[in-house]
């Protein structure tokens, strides 16, 4: 099956919209910020890192979560691979992930390595492996293999994309997080946190970022 690449509004300071679900790809305020704030201190990182530390997520977009994340990898001073594995329904053409990527100079050095090494959904170095699985989370996730210490929970707001936060998929996520493993994700809707508790998960509400009250955080127990 060919892949459905995202279809893409620029806003006129240089955000990505998608088409599709009418939602931008990272917060209008600070998009760097926002994902240190929710994924990284939402799942305890970088304090928990340790050699072979994997992460999985739900919604690869720019790449922006990953590339936060493994240059904390690698200023924390890991030298191993961090594993990071995606699922993406809608993969956004690398000219459209270099454009958007342009907003976060800070990440420029690992930006600029990932886009280099990108080979249609894998991204292979010494500190990173990244797969991107292509296609509806929902039928890909089932038949993963892998397991994880940590989710990142990022589709589009529950509202426009509620296929990405169903019941039946957290129990999913649940399956594929060893025990004590966390998850993270910026909505606080109250379907997804009882479908979280329900795949056995202990959740937490927290402050949120910027204009969002609160976000979820989430310990398999």
């Amino acid at each position: 099956m060919a892949d459905q690449r995202a279809k893409l509004t620029w806003t006129d300071d240089q955000i990505p919209v998608s088409d599709r679900f009418d939602d931008p790809y990272y917060s209008l305020q600070n998009g760097l910020e926002e994902t240190r704030h929710v994924f990284l201190a939402g799942n305890d990182l970088p304090a928990r890192f340790a050699p072979g530390f994997r992460i999985a997520e739900l919604g690869f977009g720019t790449g922006l979560n990953m590339l936060t994340v493994w240059s904390e990898w690698e200023k924390s001073g890991q030298t191993g691979p961090l594993s990071f594995t995606s699922f993406e329904a809608f993969p956004m053409a690398l000219a459209d992930m270099e454009r958007a990527l342009m907003a976060f100079p800070e990440l420029k050095p690992w930006s600029n390595r990932f886009l280099t090494h990108w080979a249609d959904g894998t991204c292979q170095l010494d500190t990173l492996q990244l797969e991107v699985v292509k296609g509806d989370a929902r039928d890909t996730l089932p038949g993963w293999v892998g397991a994880t210490d940590a989710w990142f929970l990022d589709g589009f707001s529950p509202a426009k994309n509620p296929e990405l936060w169903g019941a039946d998929l957290m129990q999913e996520v649940a399956n594929h997080t060893d025990p004590q493993g966390t998850a993270a994700t910026y909505t606080a809707a109250g379907f997804v946190r009882r479908g979280l508790e329900e795949a056995g998960f202990t959740v937490t509400r927290t402050p949120g970022y910027g204009r969002k009250r609160h976000m979820t955080q989430a310990v398999k127990t």
